[in-house]
């Protein structure tokens, strides 16, 4: 175990100068040196767990970010408080003595799914399931200490900003360099950038245009510092979307007194996308869950597919050719098979290979819909609910359940995402990292070292990944959650990573001498052998989730049990 005067030692050496000091530039690659070092050895450890039964979060953690040059962890999640940690200098016994000091309320009605301080202040923002951006400045407030030794701020309190501009649920913040200008998206399709100087009301729907608006959900958003006139958007697309706001140029409309449209504010300048959809993949249900953009030299860019893996990409790479991009999807066409069982059921004329299947699904499907419709009448009824009917049949092969024998000899569908970008060039990946199950959850992607040298990810088996970017070789694997790990935070200056999931803890990890207690990189194949079978989709899946659920609720309704954790 490292001391408190060995981590105090091994800081100041870190951060501290040689015989003869260097100049700026010279003493910032000298350290960024040494952390790509520390990161590069491995070795990366558990150090630390923030929380437990009587201090820290009662739900699942969903939002990470390190302010004020890495001084600051500010974590929040489902019990919609945010939660300031700092290290404790007068702490010597512990590795990374980090403890909470201030909780703030935030006052939102769902998930808190991200919380970043705006630069050159003591602002915290938040987006919430509930659809507001929220505004906290506790600095300026009065606050009451807990007798767990924090002090705490209630919503009335902290908040200087309310903001409901979005009509669905709001998934990200990229902070851009102002105390008063930060960016957001949500599943209503837009991305918003909000100005703290212009005060406007919601209410009256005298919000700002959105900076972009497609027709589907947007659940993710990148922005790097080195390019900011450029971001990321993705979500229920197979494509990620580069943005340009210097294309925005001289508007007709405009000059005449007119609002532009919506559409018109940004230039969307590429697509990211894929040759081919991943192996387990459900079609036409193409996700992406997270995207990040290098810090380092904001060019890469990172995306992370559900149900397949984690893709590199460059805004620098020559794009495939529009014409090409134009008539063939970086996906699979449509299944014919499929499409004859559609036309089956509209009266048209079927095969009779197929015919058995179609009737037998259909069956299936109006039972598991009676079974839902009786549920939801039932719970408003004193009457006691009916034993329900199973599922499936009995006699159904556990092993004939496979989605992927559906599609052995047909096409499937697909969605190529707003139409009005179909012409826009796609950029093709140039690496591929693989190994996570990223099914369950919304997982967010990053990149760790000074220069950006790893790529991180976490999975649904309660581990993470890092990879090395230039090579793809995977590092390490490690224990971060006893579920799910969703998110992971590099420190700015410290080989330091905090990671959180479904648990109501954080943990951080960063190396240690001797055998790492937390890596699994020993049992590598094995791991990724589990995930690549865990993220099959079998047809039961849909009839084990309806199952749970009525376990849940009568579980519930019994009060032998409750439902609870419903993440990202």
């Amino acid at each position: 175990m490292i001391t408190g005067t060995m981590l105090s030692t091994s800081i100041d050496t870190l951060l501290g100068t040689s015989s003869s000091p260097p100049s700026c530039p010279r003493a910032r690659g000298w350290k960024e040196n040494h952390l790509s070092v520390a990161y590069g050895k491995g070795g990366l450890d558990r150090v630390n767990v923030l929380g437990n039964d009587t201090v820290g979060h009662t739900g699942c953690v969903n939002a990470l970010s390190w302010a004020k040059g890495g001084d600051v962890l500010i974590s929040s999640g489902d019990d919609t408080t945010i939660r300031l940690w700092r290290m404790d200098k007068n702490n010597t016994e512990e590795d990374y003595p980090f403890v909470c000091d201030t909780i703030i309320d935030t006052g939102h009605r769902a998930n808190v799914f991200n919380a970043q301080m705006l630069p050159y202040s003591s602002r915290i923002a938040t987006v919430a399931g509930d659809r507001q951006v929220r505004v906290f400045d506790h600095e300026r407030a009065v606050g009451f200490p807990r007798q767990t030794g924090e002090i705490e701020y209630s919503t009335r309190a902290a908040v200087i900003r309310v903001l409901r501009c979005h009509n669905g649920r709001t998934k990200r913040i990229v902070t851009e360099d102002s105390p008063d200008l930060f960016l957001t998206v949500a599943e209503d399709g837009t991305v918003r950038q909000h100005d703290l100087r212009v005060p406007h009301s919601c209410a009256e729907d005298a919000c700002p245009a959105p900076l972009v608006q497609v027709n589907h959900e947007l659940s993710t958003l990148a922005l790097s510092p080195l390019t900011p006139y450029q971001f990321v958007v993705a979500g229920s697309s197979p494509y990620g979307y580069l943005f340009d706001r210097r294309h925005a140029g001289r508007q007709f409309r405009e000059e005449w007194g007119q609002p532009p449209d919506a559409g018109e504010v940004t230039t969307c300048v590429r697509r990211f996308g894929r040759r081919s959809r991943g192996q387990h993949e459900r079609p036409g249900v193409e996700h992406v869950t997270g995207a990040r953009m290098a810090s380092s030299n904001g060019h890469e860019v990172l995306l992370s597919y559900s149900s397949d893996a984690v893709y590199l990409y460059s805004t620098r790479d020559d794009p495939e050719p529009t014409s090409m991009a134009s008539r063939v999807s970086s996906m699979v066409p449509s299944n014919k098979k499929r499409q004859r069982l559609r036309e089956d059921s509209d009266g048209s004329d079927a095969l009779e290979g197929d015919s058995e299947l179609g009737q037998e699904s259909t069956e299936r499907d109006v039972m598991m819909e009676e079974d839902i419709e009786r549920i939801l009448a039932e719970e408003s009824s004193p009457h006691p609910r009916r034993e329900l009917r199973p599922l499936l049949s009995d006699n159904m092969d556990e092993d004939d359940s496979d989605i992927d024998e559906d599609d052995e000899d047909g096409e499937e569908d697909t969605y190529n995402g707003d139409e009005r970008y179909h012409n826009v060039p796609i950029i093709m990946p140039r690496s591929r990292f693989e190994g996570v199950c990223n099914v369950e959850t919304v997982k967010d992607v990053n990149f760790l070292g000074p220069r950006d040298e790893f790529v991180v990810s976490g999975s649904d088996d309660g581990n993470w990944f890092i990879w090395e970017k230039d090579t793809g070789k995977l590092h390490d694997i490690l224990e971060g959650d006893s579920t799910v790990v969703n998110v992971i935070e590099g420190h700015p200056y410290l080989p330091l990573v905090a990671v959180s999931g479904i648990d109501h803890t954080v943990k951080l990890f960063a190396p240690t001498p001797g055998p790492s207690r937390f890596s699994r990189l020993d049992k590598a194949e094995a791991i990724m052998n589990r995930n690549a079978d865990a993220a099959r989709p079998r047809r039961g899946d849909l009839a084990a989730l309806f199952s749970y659920y009525r376990l849940a609720q009568s579980m519930a309704q019994e009060g032998n049990g409750e439902i609870e954790c419903t993440h990202q």
